[in-house]
């Protein structure tokens, strides 16, 4: 699938997605986690957003949090659950945000929703647009695969990892190829 297909995919199946996904998940609490991390005053970036219910609704509204998805109709339900946030309808390997100015990111089920050859690319925005010294938390299979799955959600949807090894490279070349010198 392309770009263009993955979008239409999301359009398709964005409310289906978040009347099945628990905005209570096992990984919602690591947002509070990241959140006393990086300061309430933080700016956070919540790539693949969707309709904002585990992340962008449980961040404090005293930093500034923006909700990125490609897909118009997350964007949507996004605003009727959190209306504070600003929302930007993109992909994750163009982000419209400037250089060094995002305290966290977190990417929830997002990044394998993306072609396994174009990860690096995603990992490059996302050191690009944290502040030095920046958070990145994000969920990603294990495993090396990249196929189309029928049916799910009631679409179809692509899933992509190049692997645990290979995306550790990934991060690692991103971050020291930017304006960081070490790995931390």
């Amino acid at each position: 699938m392309n770009k263009k297909a993955v979008q239409r995919a999301w359009e398709d199946i964005a409310e289906t997605y978040a009347q099945r996904r628990d905005p209570n998940g096992s990984d919602a609490d690591l947002v509070f986690d990241l959140q006393s991390m990086v300061g309430q005053d933080a700016t956070i970036l919540d790539v693949g957003c969707g309709d904002g219910a585990r992340t962008l609704d449980n961040l404090s509204e005293s930093g500034t949090n923006v909700g990125l998805d490609i897909a118009r109709q997350n964007l949507e339900l996004a605003h009727d659950i959190v209306p504070t946030a600003r929302l930007l309808q993109a992909e994750m390997t163009q982000l419209p945000i400037a250089s060094d100015s995002i305290d966290a990111i977190t990417a929830y089920h997002a990044v394998f929703h993306v072609p396994r050859g174009n990860h690096s690319t995603v990992y490059n925005e996302f050191t690009r647009v944290l502040r030095p010294g920046g958070t990145l938390l994000m969920t990603l299979p294990g495993g090396r695969y990249e196929t189309v799955r029928r049916g799910w959600m009631g679409g179809e949807m692509l899933f992509s990892a190049p692997g645990r090894e290979q995306t550790l490279t990934y991060l690692q070349y991103s971050y020291t190829t930017s304006h960081r010198s070490t790995w931390e």
